[in-house]
């Protein structure tokens, strides 16, 4: 039988050792096994770790995505649907080749990765050019430029968004790179807003009703998302993080839809406050950081909206919401101290059936995301 380090340190934390003892133990298995044939301890693979040569490769790749945007207005103006089309596949398939290269000759996988991502991100661009060659834009009509992709909100991207997302699972397939799930999950993110004139179609409603379909469709798609981020936690590789994006995308539309819906009662205020506080304690149980994030920035909303109503109008109101501010930094600080131990606590005292839905990382350091 043969443990990685991080195999005996995640064990060690799952049962509330400290940092010390856990490296305590490391080392007295290290020296009592040393040599033994039954029971090994060896170091853990080389993880990623962002130097400034891996600084230098993503920004190239955003870099070289960005040029495309750019590429995209100007040779749309002047050469039509058509070239932009040949041109995206084109530049697709040549950092698909590099990206192959250095994948699977080299052995380079960051580069290599992040080829195929670049690669991935021009099937949107292509996509738009043969929507607008042939006039195939749906009910949405023209949407305009390519650049409003990524700030107008029409049903007319949809076919862009659905051949990325399925370039993006392709490219995974072959090519398990961390950051392609980020191209995937803005697909889906975008995706979970382009949505809702597909599915009113034909349906006259006025602007009100429209944008409560439009945050109904987003709550739903986002809890959707952070569905899927928890499964792949509870099936993933140990030492690589393929899930944080569709947890940061999932939670985006999620929470910002519940964030901006219409709370006009003092029990749907409340109710607010309570989901950002599940999140927060939700941030422990799956020992994701940008749960407690958001649920401490809701917090701050709603305990922010107290004060404005108690403090109405005086200066004291101020006073007030610095004192929410150092409130939540001290809230940051005790869960911080005590996150190991509500930790522990969580696997004791919960039935078996709901701590089996705890990510095996839970109890472990966290991951690189990239």
């Amino acid at each position: 039988m043969s443990f990685t380090e991080d195999d005996i340190k995640a064990a060690g934390r799952a049962i509330a050792l400290r940092d010390d003892q856990v490296e305590g133990l490391v080392a007295v298995l290290r020296a009592r096994h040393a040599g033994s044939p039954a029971i090994s301890v060896h170091a853990s693979p080389e993880r990623v770790r962002f130097d400034i040569v891996h600084v230098l490769w993503y920004a190239g790749a955003l870099i070289v995505m960005g040029a495309m945007t750019l590429f995209s207005t100007l040779a749309f103006e002047a050469m039509g649907g058509t070239a932009l089309t040949v041109t995206a596949l084109v530049y697709a398939a040549l950092f698909l080749l590099a990206g192959h290269h250095l994948w699977y000759r080299r052995g380079l996988h960051t580069p290599g990765g992040l080829m195929v991502v670049v690669a991935v991100a021009m099937a949107p661009l292509a996509v738009y050019g043969i929507q607008d060659a042939s006039g195939l834009w749906g009910d949405g009509g023209d949407p305009g430029r390519y650049r409003d992709f990524f700030v107008w909100i029409k049903g007319s991207w949809l076919p862009m968004e659905i051949v990325t997302v399925i370039a993006s699972l392709l490219a995974l397939r072959f090519y398990p790179f961390p950051f392609m799930v980020a191209i995937l999950a803005i697909g889906l993110w975008f995706m979970s807003m382009d949505l809702t004139p597909w599915l009113l179609h034909g349906r006259d409603m006025t602007w009100s009703e429209t944008w409560t379909a439009r945050q109904t469709v987003s709550m739903i798609f986002g809890l959707i998302m952070i569905g899927a981020a928890w499964f792949i936690d509870l099936k993933r590789d140990s030492r690589q993080d393929f899930a944080f994006w569709l947890h940061l995308y999932g939670l985006l539309a999620f929470w910002g839809a519940v964030t901006i819906s219409d709370r006009s009662s003092e029990l749907a205020k409340l109710l607010y406050c309570v989901i950002n506080v599940g999140l927060v304690l939700l941030s422990v149980f799956l020992l994701r950081p940008i749960y407690a994030v958001f649920g401490a920035i809701g917090v701050a909303v709603y305990l922010g909206y107290l004060a404005s109503r108690v403090f109405a109008n005086s200066l004291i109101f101020t006073f007030a919401l610095s004192l929410i501010g150092v409130a939540i930094i001290g809230a940051g600080l005790l869960l911080q101290r005590h996150r190991t131990a509500l930790s522990a606590w969580m696997t004791k005292s919960l039935p078996e059936t709901i701590t089996k839905l705890r990510p095996p990382h839970a109890g472990a350091q966290r991951l690189e995301h990239a």
